[in-house]
């Protein structure tokens, strides 16, 4: 019977480790993705911090909605945990999966988000399958990307944002804004 409980319990741990692990790998390969792209792995160098969310999932008919977890760094220290909430009304139809990353320019910006809950952004985008057409407008101000090469944004009140399309369909002519909630580690 103790043989029995203590498999179990071991079994149960490396589930949950193994859960963690997968997470963490999740991470490190979407911020790899972003270092490899030409306009934003310069912000790697430069940036204060950033928040990172692998799979954003979006999708709509009529009103939308998107949600996804994701992590904030304050240099390459891991400190905290966010999540993105949308909700859009407009012509919409489909449903997409996308990586995003959001740049802190200097304390101020990465105070702001940090703070509990940050709002912002309008956006309409396309994506096609797994290569992305994206139009955006919000903090990066008005921008476009396909697949890996994103738009040259800039920081627009100390924060600049990049998507990169991971699959599905969606067209969109919508009102949106997205907003986080930051827990800290």
């Amino acid at each position: 019977m103790n043989k029995f409980i203590s498999t179990t319990c071991i079994l149960i741990v490396s589930l949950f480790m193994s859960q963690a692990a997968i997470a963490d790998e999740s991470y490190a390969e979407t911020v790899a993705n972003f270092k490899q792209a030409n306009d934003t792995h310069k912000f790697f160098d430069n940036a204060y911090g950033y928040a990172i969310f692998p799979t954003v999932g979006k999708g709509g008919f009529g009103i939308g909605a998107a949600y996804g977890k994701g992590r904030v760094f304050k240099g390459n220290g891991y400190a905290g945990d966010t999540s993105l909430t949308q909700i859009s009304i407009g012509f919409q139809i489909g449903g997409q999966a996308y990586s995003e990353i959001i740049f802190f320019k200097d304390a101020k910006a990465y105070n702001e988000f940090t703070s509990g809950s940050f709002e912002f952004g309008a956006q309409a985008s396309a994506v096609a399958i797994t290569i992305g057409a994206n139009a955006q407008a919000g903090t990066t101000g008005n921008s476009s990307s396909a697949g890996k090469s994103a738009a040259k944004a800039a920081y627009i009140n100390g924060m600049a944002v990049y998507t990169l399309a991971k699959g599905g369909l969606m067209f969109e002519a919508a009102l949106a804004g997205q907003s986080f909630t930051f827990e800290e580690k």
